[in-house]
C-alpha cells in the first residue's frame, strides 16, 4: 500500500494588488518585522499604486501575512498564486519602497481604473486560438527565452519600461483587432492593457493570474504553453502543475539557462554562460571562479547557502 504523498514544506505566494496607498512608506517597517517573526523570506514592493511580490515560508506564516495585508494594511482582494518547494527559495527578506510596483515609467497609466478585460485560464485557449487575436508576451527577453505561448509576439524588451515604446511603434497593426496580453503573474498585464487602451486600442484582454495560474489549472495535454516559465526565485523556472523546471541561473549574469545553454562551450558553472562569456574580463572570471569555489566548499562542509542569508542567520 502506497503511503500518502507529503507536500513540500515551503509555501510560496506570488501576490499583487493595484490599490492607491496614501502613505506606502508606513507599511515598510511593520511588514519587515511581521515577516521576520513568521519565518518568511522573499521580496515585497510597496508603492503609491499598491503592492507586489513573492514570499515563501511555513504555511501558517504565509497565511498570516496574507491575512495581515488584507485586514490591517488595507489591501483586500489580493491576487495570489500559490506553489510549493522542497526548500526555501529565497536567501533573505526585503521590503522595498518604489514609485511603481512594476516599473513602466508612464505616469498617466491607471491600472486601477483602466485595465483591460480579464480572461480566466479556462477561456484563454479559445481567445488566443482565434486568428483575429494578436497575442503579446509582455515579459523581458530573458524570460521569453525559456518559454512562451504558441504564436505569441515577443517585443524583445530588456525591461518592462521598454514596452510602451514598442507598443506605440506597432499601434497601427493592433487597431481593430483583439489584443491578448500575458505575463508571469498578471501584474504587468494589467498595466500593459491600461497603456494599450490609453493609446487607442479598444479590445484588450489579459490572462487573469498570468502564466502561473494557467500552468496551475490547464493540463499539459490541453495547453498552448511551450517550454518553462521563468520565476524570480531560486527555483528559476516552473512547468505545468507549477512543478519546478529544469532551468538554472548563471551566477555571473543572472540569465536563465536551459539544458542546451549548459551544454555550450561558453558555460562554466558559476563563472560564465553563452550569454555573458564574451562580455566578462579575465579578472571578472577569476573572481567568479573563486566565489564558485567557496560555494562548493561551503556545500561540501554542510554549511548551507554561501551566498546571502544562511538558515539560522539574519537578513
Amino acid at each position: 500500500m502506497n503511503s500518502p504523498t507529503v507536500p513540500d514544506p515551503v509555501k510560496i505566494a506570488a501576490l499583487y494588488r493595484f490599490r492607491r496607498l496614501v502613505r506606502p512608506e508606513a507599511l515598510r517597517a511593520p511588514l519587515a518585522a511581521f515577516c521576520a517573526r513568521h519565518g518568511i523570506r522573499g521580496t515585497l514592493i510597496v508603492a503609491p499604486e499598491g503592492i507586489n511580490g513573492t514570499v515563501a515560508g511555513p504555511d501558517a506564516g504565509v497565511d498570516a501575512l496574507l491575512a495581515y495585508l488584507e485586514r490591517d494594511a488595507g489591501l483586500g482582494d489580493l491576487e495570489v498564486k500559490f506553489s510549493r518547494a522542497g526548500k526555501m527559495p529565497f536567501l533573505r527578506m526585503k521590503v522595498r519602497l518604489k514609485r511603481e510596483i512594476v516599473t513602466m515609467g508612464v505616469e498617466a497609466v491607471d491600472p486601477v481604473e483602466e485595465a483591460g478585460t480579464y480572461v480566466e485560464p479556462a477561456e484563454w485557449n479559445r481567445l488566443i486560438d482565434d486568428p483575429d487575436t494578436v497575442v503579446i508576451d509582455t515579459r523581458n527577453d530573458y524570460e521569453v527565452s525559456l518559454g512562451t505561448f504558441a504564436n505569441a509576439l515577443d517585443p524583445a524588451t530588456r525591461r518592462f519600461r521598454d514596452f510602451p515604446a514598442w507598443a506605440e511603434a506597432h499601434r497601427d497593426a493592433f487597431r481593430g483587432r483583439k489584443v491578448a496580453i500575458f505575463c508571469t503573474g498578471g501584474i504587468r498585464c494589467e498595466k500593459a492593457t491600461a497603456y494599450m487602451k490609453s493609446i487607442g486600442i479598444e479590445e484588450v484582454f489579459h490572462l487573469k493570474g498570468g502564466i502561473l495560474k494557467y500552468l496551475e489549472e490547464i493540463p499539459a495535454e490541453a495547453s498552448r504553453w511551450r517550454g518553462e516559465c521563468f520565476v524570480f526565485d531560486e527555483r528559476v523556472s516552473v512547468g505545468h502543475g507549477l512543478a519546478q523546471g529544469e532551468a538554472s541561473l548563471c551566477r555571473a549574469c543572472r540569465h536563465p539557462l536551459s539544458g542546451q545553454d549548459r551544454g555550450s562551450p561558453g558555460f562554466v558553472e558559476g563563472v560564465s554562460c553563452p550569454h555573458c562569456a564574451d562580455k566578462r574580463s579575465a579578472a571578472d572570471r577569476a573572481r567568479y571562479a573563486e566565489r564558485q569555489r567557496q560555494v562548493e566548499l561551503a556545500d561540501s562542509r554542510g554549511f548551507g547557502p554561501h551566498l546571502g542569508q544562511r538558515e539560522n542567520g539574519n537578513a
